[in-house]
């Protein structure tokens, strides 16, 4: 999940220009300022970055980033699952 999570949050710092101070793994979507139309567009880039379809989540807003990566993390494939550094680019 660490590679999940860590591309979640360099999507939200990259695209989303949230603030790297505000990231925390108990830290929310909506905590972070994301609008149900921006939490949308970061389940496209993670389906376009994991190659993935993946179930929009109309709660995904109020999951912690732990949580939402490990929604995201099911969601893949059977041996997609990125596991470090060689993950998925």
């Amino acid at each position: 999940m660490e590679a999940v999570y860590d591309h979640v949050v360099t999507v939200l710092t990259d695209k989303f220009d949230v603030d790297a101070g505000a990231i925390r793994p108990e830290a929310t979507l909506a905590g972070l300022d994301l609008d149900s139309l921006a939490v949308v567009e970061l389940f496209v880039t993670l389906q376009e970055h994991f190659n993935a379809p993946l179930e929009e989540d109309d709660s995904a807003a109020e999951l912690t980033l732990r949580q939402f990566a490990q929604v995201v993390e099911a969601q893949l494939p059977t041996g997609q699952a990125p596991t470090g550094p060689g993950a998925p680019r």
